[in-house]
């Protein structure tokens, strides 16, 4: 199964975010474009599905996958960093790095 975790930058983004909007959770889906990247939402206003996985926390927030894109993505370990995806005023935003890993653990 795949594992969620966040760079120091991330992790200082999120608090920024937190501090000023409150507790939020991660998203990441399986479709194009803007759905591919993991989006962030205050908690309450994004409805988590029935059928969607918790890969774990980043910053004390919950990181949600679809069921499709974890099935997918099952050998590959997700890296957040303070990228350029997602919308937020700071203007640095999360962002989703892959990493693929053998069954051995060793990068392919």
């Amino acid at each position: 199964m795949s594992t969620v975790t966040a760079t120091l930058a991330a992790l200082d983004l999120i608090a920024e975010i937190t501090a000023d909007h409150g507790p939020v959770l991660f998203h990441q889906s399986g479709g194009c474009c803007d759905g591919s990247s993991p989006m962030c939402y205050p908690q309450g206003d994004f409805r988590v599905g029935e059928r969607d996985v918790k890969l774990g926390e980043i910053g004390g927030a919950p990181f949600y996958i679809s069921a499709s894109q974890a099935e997918a993505w099952a050998h590959t370990d997700l890296v957040i960093d303070a990228g350029k995806t997602l919308s937020h005023p700071v203007g640095n935003l999360p962002d989703l790095i892959g990493a693929d890993w053998q069954d051995a653990g060793r990068p392919l």
